[in-house]
């Protein structure tokens, strides 16, 4: 039997009492099915430090509805969860932490550090879980893993160990972007540059033999200078000709530095000199390797001066900046500062500028790693959803440049290098040993004086490892086993490759493009098929959402108000596939009116049905009854729609696939089916049809409100198991008919004109009224007859005459609808002479408003001086009135 729903959704009462149930009865489990295909997706892992914000509502609710999709169309479904320890980030929350009790990190020293990051971890780390988990996520989370997990740092080590050996990861002195306040080597993906607005200083530097004599050189990062080495000017450049290989005398220090020529300055930037920092640009970096320059670092790590810079040592950068630029002043070698709009790198997390670093660092060689991953892109074996980030990706990756991977911070995977003092005492090229396990002594000398590097490796190193590190790699695939003679029962050969990933545009070079070059390096194919890239999440005026704007909206506080289904729903059908986001609050009334409107529409079919009436077969019932136009128009309906939200879905038209749903249900099947049968609501094909189609369509709407449709589908009748363990609807393509959905759709047309008319003359919705019909051939008229009930039903038609051609008749108003002329009798319900008069006031009054707005927008002192958008408004309201003066008018001709 089936059971009453109560009056109103209450999504507090039922989304932890499934969610709950659900994980109980373990229905987010997968394993190795053979009889199944596999479906798998890896979740980026969040955080460990994270709080769920919109854009993880809305990257997770996308995956979820796959995974659930892909459950119920028969797929061994895995969704396998995770957390990223976040070096920089957790380091820094930890730091914040113990600053808080008076105390530093280096005040505990690093095993005791570590110990608190741990414990900070235990406490505070699987948040993110908890709040997945009320945003309705179905992963595995039996599986779930930890990028620092043991087993998993085992595979981080294997990893560098075997770049290592095939001399893909060395160690050297260069420059890398490094941020003062993180006090770590950054990867050029990690401090994104941005434009500032700063300035050019026109420094002059004093000629050796003669003093009174200067080479100008313009910079804009004038405390840098105290490391300069040389200066350069294109050997082209006659202007300098006369002074290469000359000695110039550096203010402030009296350095001697030599006049340098070099074709890679730009004659046109600044004087056509410039300064020359090999430990503190890129750029100098080069020449100064080139021109066998001398490396002067004058920073120290935490961005201040150092010992080099003399004077100056101890002051912030910025602070030596105005200390130099003062002192030149001073001595008139300052000789202008104009305004520059530059570029600068920021860091990341901190968002610090960085600066250009000369250190001893670790690297991996791209370049070898990246051909394997740009051949598979090209041949379409992994594609880019939308297609248009396959350009992004390969620029990227036909430019890559070595990745720098370690990191001076002290939580993370801490590089499997170990330095014997004793062999680096004689020769430091045999002092390294880069070993998996820790080594007690030196393989070469024996000696037990090892101590491992203080650097750890970079976030990305463990997660680009993530789509098979997370299955156990390398334990589950011997390191001899070639990839087609794999055990297939082992859970790593049985869901890897993965099948799609769902991520965001900042991360493709990150982690997209890194995690594709290590399927094919450790695994000998691509990690995943499918790569689909969703859009940012902003503020209504397009802005990213951030705590110092104000203008976050926390997903949490959106599920408390209006409910899980609804925050879900609602994103999903604004977001347009890889294009941004706008949302305002208001936007989740759509999502909540929604699952107001299924519960509804189910309360309705419930309290109606009679469950003794509809435990048949949909199809054998269809072939043996003969159903009437209404109830085959929405089986024909639903399938149609089955099948284009199918297609939409599979080709991550995740938004298209929503709205196909909405339009479906709420228009076709509460506004026009529900309506059409309340008359022979009791007949036995209108109870198995309206039952099949509501308890079809919660199958269908389940990925994406998975919530509201297991509470109704609890309450249907015969009910077994979640709606989570039932199938996907089976298309049914015999019971799609193109004829009945085009002879329902001309009578629905019929009802909104009939409506319409009675709107525009202001006629009272709940009287009857006389209407007559004049079609332009016999065989529309009779495709239509059938319907003719239904439509002076819904239309509150009281009489309905059908004429084979129209005749003019006095009182009357008529519209066209394409060849049907639909007439409305206007006796004892209005003056024609009355409706004319008043909508020709209408239109006189419309006309004077236009005239008012014309003027208006002519004027160049608003139009000019106006915020666009209020032009804009203006142009709107100005079109719209004219469009009313152009319906009023339709209206007034069709008064007889």
């Amino acid at each position: 039997m089936a059971q009453e729903l109560s009056k109103q959704y209450n999504p507090k009462e039922t989304e932890d009492k499934w969610y709950k149930i659900w994980e109980q009865n373990n229905l987010f489990s997968a394993k190795v099915s053979p009889d199944k295909l596999p479906y798998c997706i890896v979740i980026p892992p969040p955080n460990v430090t994270g709080i769920l914000h919109m854009g993880h509502a809305l990257n997770n609710s996308i995956q979820d509805i796959l995974i659930r999709y892909k459950r119920m169309r028969g797929f061994e479904a895995l969704w396998m969860p995770g957390t990223d320890h976040a070096g920089i980030a957790t380091q820094n929350v930890v730091e914040k932490s113990l600053a808080k009790e008076g105390i530093k990190r280096q005040d505990l020293g690093r095993e005791k550090f570590i110990e608190r990051v741990w414990q900070w971890k235990e406490q505070y780390g699987s948040t993110i879980i908890h709040q997945l988990k009320k945003l309705g996520c179905s992963c595995d989370w039996k599986r779930l893993r930890f990028t620092m997990d043991q087993d998993y740092s085992a595979a981080v080590t294997e990893v560098f160990v075997r770049l290592y050996e095939k001399k893909l990861i060395y160690q050297g002195n260069y420059i890398i972007n490094w941020c003062p306040r993180c006090q770590t080597a950054l990867s050029d993906e990690e401090a994104a540059h941005a434009e500032l607005q700063g300035s050019l200083y026109y420094l002059k530097y004093p000629l050796k033999d003669n003093p009174l004599e200067f080479i100008s050189v313009a910079t804009t990062r004038p405390e840098t200078m105290l490391g300069d080495t040389a200066v350069a000017v294109n050997p082209k450049d006659k202007r300098y000709k006369k002074y290469i290989g000359k000695t110039l005398l550096l203010p402030l220090i009296k350095r001697e530095i030599k006049i340098i020529a070099d074709s890679s300055v730009d004659m046109e930037f600044g004087t056509g000199a410039v300064k020359v920092t090999p430990a503190h640009d890129p750029n100098d970096y080069a020449l100064g390797k080139k021109h066998n320059l001398e490396f002067i670092n004058v920073m120290a790590p935490d961005g201040s001066m150092n010992e080099a810079a003399k004077k100056y040592s101890g002051l912030d950068r910025f602070k030596a900046r105005e200390a130099v630029l003062e002192d030149l002043k001073q001595l008139g070698l300052l000789e202008k500062i104009a305004p520059h709009t530059l570029s600068a790198g920021h860091c990341y997390r901190c968002h610090t500028i960085v600066e250009p670093y000369l250190s001893k660092q670790w690297f991996v060689k791209m370049k070898p790693l990246a051909r394997l991953a740009i051949e598979a892109v090209k041949k379409g074996r992994i594609k880019f959803y939308p297609e248009r980030w396959t350009k992004v990706y390969l620029n990227w990756m036909e430019n890559i440049q070595d990745w720098c991977i370690s990191r001076q911070i002290w939580w993370g995977h801490r590089i499997p290098v170990y330095y014997c003092k004793n062999c680096q005492g004689k020769n430091s090229k045999y002092g390294i040993i880069v070993s998996a396990a820790k080594p007690a002594q030196c393989p070469r000398c024996k000696s037990t004086g090892l101590v491992q590097e203080e650097d750890v490796l970079d976030t990305w190193f463990s997660s680009w490892l993530w789509p098979f590190a997370t299955f156990y790699w390398p334990q589950q695939l011997s390191n001899n086993q070639k990839p087609e003679t794999r055990n297939q029962k082992t859970d790593l050969n049985y869901f890897y490759p993965t099948s799609a990933l769902v991520t965001a545009p900042e991360i493709i070079f990150f982690w997209v493009a890194r995690m594709i070059m290590a399927g094919f390096e450790f695994m000998g194919e691509a990690p995943f098929k499918d790569v689909y890239i969703h859009g940012t999440v902003r503020d209504v005026e397009g802005k990213k959402m951030s705590k110092s704007l104000g203008n976050v909206i926390d997903p949490l506080e959106i599920i408390a108000e209006y409910g899980t289904d609804a925050l879900r729903f609602s994103l999903i059908s604004i977001t347009s596939q890889g294009q941004d986001v706008f949302l305002s609050k208001e936007r989740f009334e759509q999502g909540r009116n929604f699952a107001n409107k299924i519960w509804n529409a189910s309360r309705f079919v419930l309290t109606n049905l009679k469950p003794e009436e509809v435990n048949v077969d949909l199809c054998v019932f269809f072939r043996k009854e003969q159903l009437d136009i209404a109830n085959r128009w929405i089986l024909s309906r639903f399938y149609s729609t089955l099948d284009k939200a199918a297609k939409e879905l599979d080709s991550y038209k995740f938004n298209e696939a929503a709205n196909t749903l909405y339009s479906f249900f709420w228009h076709e099947f509460c506004d026009w089916y529900l309506e059409l049968i309340k008359p022979q609501i009791n007949q036995k094909q209108t109870q198995v049809v309206m039952y099949k189609v509501l308890e079809k369509t919660l199958r269908i709407i389940h990925p994406f409100m998975p919530f509201i449709t297991e509470e109704i589908w609890q309450r249907l009748p015969g009910a077994k198991n979640s709606i989570m363990q039932q199938s996907w609807p089976h298309l049914q393509k015999d019971l799609i008919n193109s004829e009945d959905e085009r002879r329902m759709q001309a009578a629905f047309d019929i009802i909104n004109t009939v409506r319409n008319m009675r709107a525009e003359l202001e006629v009272n919705p709940q009287s009857r009224i006389n209407i007559k019909l004049a079609f332009a051939n016999k065989l529309a008229q009779n495709s239509m007859e059938p319907l003719f009930d239904h439509i002076k039903n819904l239309a509150k038609i009281n009489n309905l005459s059908v004429n084979e051609k129209y005749t003019v008749q006095n009182n009357e108003y008529v519209v066209l609808l394409k060849d049907i002329h639909i007439a409305m009798p206007l006796a004892g319900i209005a003056e024609v002479s009355e409706q004319i008069k008043k909508n020709r006031l209408k239109i006189e009054k419309l006309e004077s408003e236009i005239k008012n707005k014309e003027a208006m927008l002519s004027n160049k002192n608003f139009t000019e001086r106006a915020p666009k958008e209020i032009v804009e408004a203006e142009k709107s309201k100005l079109n719209d009135m004219r469009a009313q003066i152009a319906k009023l008018e339709v209206i007034i001709n069709g008064l007889r």
